[in-house]
């Protein structure tokens, strides 16, 4: 049987996707691109924004094209919260929803039972298991750590999508830890819905903290990244072991949201731009190389163009070595979609440009300041130039000159000058000689 898997939205479902590949692999089935004739097509949804929905069901209407006989399996968070819309499209033959893995299978392999299987998850308290899954095509693994979250932002559908809060205990973390080793990578994301909230399900309750001072003590990985964390949920203990351990990559994704201390409350976000602030300044005190970076949401309700000016001032005076900027659309089922003072689109539009061209500006001068440096990079794949590229710890992309037997090394990186937001140079070391893996 030959199936085709695409992927919308954030690490988690990457990481989601590659343990279904996992699981259909294990049972004989092929892997063909999405775009090309298939048996199955799956089709891993994101429903963050109405537009993600959209491309979701418009991915079904294309491999329904492809192949007019082929299963269209539904699963993702869309599958999850929408699953009726999804049945409604003819194109769909069964929608699954999270955590149904055995359902998901027989639904690929065989055929659905019944054509929407969804539990529901905010009923849910076990803890999770995560095998250790080799991401195809990847030199880094992302290990799912934590699933779902319990803080109902305002304008997120997640806690309705992914369920309560449930972790993974951090023996099962270690043994991951230990198999991906095994399968040759060199580094790996902790990832995770709501990974600040860690945990607290478990029983005792487990802090991150001290999950990361496990891994740091015992992870055969020597290049950890932890995904996304937010604000407040960064403790100056998290940012001590970072620092000290030499295993956890001295990179942090903050998500800030909004730069107005009036939009933060309206969003439900439980810090305001004051705090964010004296974070940033902390974790670069303590890790002066640091890539910080954020995801800002542009026109949320209410946003006055002095708001959004004040924003853009404070953002711009953060050290971020990058953000990702998203224009604010309206979400069915969640607070956000019932409030008042809807910016208009064509303005969310032009801030948005506004925001995104700052960005631009932010990630080339953060790689700027390290030209001339010494950078400890992971190297992954060849380029169209032929030259080998890779990721410095601190997140910056990097262009060498390097053989192939390099892949998947960490080396020692003398960064010469930057084109565009990419740092190119030489390998001046490489780490001693260990077994990779064939990716």
């Amino acid at each position: 049987m030959r199936y085709a898997i695409t992927t919308l939205g954030c690490k988690v479902n990457q990481y989601d996707s590659a343990v279904i590949e996992a699981r259909l692999m294990a049972r004989g089935a092929h892997r063909c691109e999405f775009d090309q004739p298939a048996d199955v097509y799956v089709i891993n949804t994101c429903t963050i924004t109405d537009r993600a929905d959209a491309e979701s069901l418009r991915l079904a209407r294309r491999a329904r094209r492809l192949n007019p006989n082929a299963r269209v399996v539904m699963t993702g968070c869309m599958a999850q919260a929408n699953p009726r819309r999804l049945a409604e499209a003819a194109e769909v033959d069964a929608v699954i929803g999270i955590g149904r893995p055995e359902d998901l299978d027989r639904a690929i392999l065989e055929g659905a039972p019944d054509r929407v299987m969804v539990s529901n998850l905010r009923k849910i308290r076990a803890p999770i298991d995560t095998p250790g899954v080799t991401m195809a095509g990847h030199t880094r693994a992302f290990l799912k750590v934590q699933e779902g979250c319990d803080q109902f932002c305002s304008f997120c559908i997640v806690p309705t999508a992914r369920g309560t809060s449930r972790s993974v205990e951090p023996r099962r973390v270690l043994q991951a830890l230990d198999q991906l080793h095994a399968q040759g990578f060199r580094e790996v994301v902790l990832s995770g819905v709501h990974l600040g909230g860690y945990g607290k399900d478990l029983a005792p309750p487990v802090s991150l903290e001290v999950l990361l001072e496990m891994i740091a003590e015992r992870s055969p990985i020597r290049r950890v990244r932890i995904s996304s964390l937010d604000p407040e949920e960064l403790s100056d203990e998290i940012i001590l072991i970072m620092a000290q351990s030499g295993v956890f990559c001295d990179h942090l994704h903050l998500p800030l949201q909004a730069g107005a201390d009036e939009t933060l409350v309206r969003m439900r976000r439980r810090y305001d731009t004051d705090f964010f602030r004296r974070r940033v300044e902390r974790v670069l005190e303590q890790m002066p190389t640091a890539a910080i970076g954020t995801d800002l949401i542009v026109g949320f309700p209410g946003e006055t163009l002095e708001q959004f000016e004040f924003y853009f001032s404070f953002v711009e005076s953060l050290p971020l070595a990058y953000f990702h900027v998203f224009p604010y659309s309206v979400r069915a089922g969640t607070t956000a979609a019932k409030l008042d003072g809807r910016v208009d689109s064509r303005e969310i539009r032009r801030r948005s440009e506004v925001m995104r061209q700052l960005g631009e500006r932010k990630r080339i001068g953060f790689a700027e300041r390290f030209a001339g440096s010494r950078l400890k990079v992971l190297l992954e794949e060849r380029a169209k130039d032929g030259r080998m590229t890779g990721l410095s710890r601190n997140y910056i992309r990097v262009v060498a000159a390097a053989p192939d037997e390099l892949r998947n090394h960490e080396v020692e990186f003398q960064a010469s000058h930057v084109e565009g937001a990419t740092l190119a140079g030489g390998v001046i070391g490489t780490e001693a000689a260990s077994t990779t893996a064939d990716f």
